[in-house]
């Protein structure tokens, strides 16, 4: 069975920054997509960013050059670095993993928990 572990959420002043790392679990072929969502109290959850297998990556709007999303495809983890990080980026933060292909079975997608950042003003 495949599983995602964030891990890197912590309590931070605004302006400042945070990394976020997704770790996976189980023996895995290959990940197609993985990204990070994040849902807010009282919001629904929203995409942050995405990162292809290539490489090629999509943001939302309200992160665009504050936000860096990467990958090691070797270690199947993803990471995102947060900078300039705003109040309005308090919120839980999932990895996501789309289309894992593992020797008995492909998922067509993984959450992991989520891992709580908090940006105070």
């Amino acid at each position: 069975q495949v599983q995602l572990v964030e891990s890197g959420g912590a309590l931070v002043q605004a302006g400042g920054s945070l990394r976020l790392s997704c770790a996976t679990s189980g023996s895995i072929f290959s990940i197609n997509a993985m990204g990070w969502y994040r849902q807010a109290p009282g919001k629904q959850r929203e995409l942050v960013a995405v990162i292809t297998s290539g490489g090629n990556t999509n943001y939302a709007d309200s992160v665009k050059g504050r936000f860096t999303i990467s990958r090691d495809n070797a270690k199947n983890m993803v990471y995102l670095q947060m900078n300039s990080l705003k109040p309005e980026d308090t919120a839980v933060y999932y990895c996501n993993a789309e289309k894992v292909t593992t020797p008995i079975h492909t998922y067509l997608e993984v959450w992991g928990r989520g891992t709580l950042v908090t940006v105070s003003s």
